[in-house]
């Protein structure tokens, strides 16, 4: 019981590290509160889906066109409809809102309102610390690592990380420096997104796949960002480590008929 809450808290909390730094990338840098941030997240494990599953390519080919296709759409969205009405925050909500239900509704007018699986990558189970783990999980946390420290190496040895840190400090300033702050704002969505597209390519084949998947972790990618600190990186990862365990011991003790009837008892 333990091991099932740890693991799937586990999974959950790589997923929501990588969503949450994404929106906090954004929102540091181009002071843009992404409601279709998630969106991306769901078009990825559909893309994934069709891919994989429709079209019969292999997984790593179909996992990367997934992440590129999802991240050069979204750079498309910056540029045509978000960059246009950048200065006015109430105009940048009501766009990303409806980007978000754009999306939505286009994958249930294609796919239809069904929940759709995603095979496993890897089959079979591995052995850590006593402990029985399935393979896809564990390579959902490898993964997840993985770009957790990519991007931090990014932020912190490389140019474009400067560029980013110094945007998200002091935008003005950043300007006045001579930094392109739009062309580091369109780096910074694209870098974001394909944290969130990641997400959604990896934890496809333990989820299922339905049109509103993007919801749930909005809510909680929202706390989490909120509960770090707006726009803090290293808040976003350490929010991250409670709200994932913490919604996998409600969903297993207080959502599930047992532990209602419990309550009721």
């Amino acid at each position: 019981m333990f091991q099932d809450i740890l693991v799937t808290g586990l999974v959950n909390g790589s997923a929501y590290a990588l969503l949450a730094i994404g929106f906090s990338l954004i929102f540091g840098v181009a002071r843009i509160v992404n409601i279709a941030h998630t969106a991306f997240y769901m078009l990825s494990a559909y893309c994934l889906y069709a891919l994989l599953v429709r079209a019969g390519l292999g997984v790593l080919v179909s996992g990367v066109l997934a992440v590129v296709s999802v991240t050069l759409l979204s750079v498309a969205c910056y540029r045509l409809v978000i960059e246009p009405v950048r200065q006015h925050e109430a105009a940048v909500l009501i766009a990303t809102i409806a980007l978000a239900l754009i999306f939505q509704e286009t994958m249930l007018r294609i796919f239809g309102g069904n929940y759709l699986g995603v095979p496993s990558a890897i089959e079979g189970m591995a052995n850590v610390f006593g402990m029985g783990i399935p393979w896809q999980r564990l390579l959902i946390l490898i993964i997840a690592g993985g770009m957790l420290a990519a991007t931090w190496f990014l932020l912190y040895r490389t140019r474009l990380g400067l560029a980013i840190r110094a945007t998200a400090n002091d935008l003005e300033e950043a300007n006045l420096m001579g930094m392109d702050v739009h062309r580091v704002a369109m780096f910074t969505v694209a870098i974001s997104v394909a944290l969130a597209a990641i997400a959604g390519v990896v934890v496809a084949p333990v989820f299922v796949v339905d049109p509103f998947m993007w919801l749930a972790p909005l809510v909680t990618v929202l706390s989490i960002v909120v509960l770090g600190g707006l726009g803090s990186i290293q808040g976003s990862v350490v929010g991250a480590s409670p709200a994932a365990p913490g919604r996998s011991y409600a969903a297993k003790y207080w959502c599930s008929p047992r532990a209602r009837w419990r309550r009721r008892g």
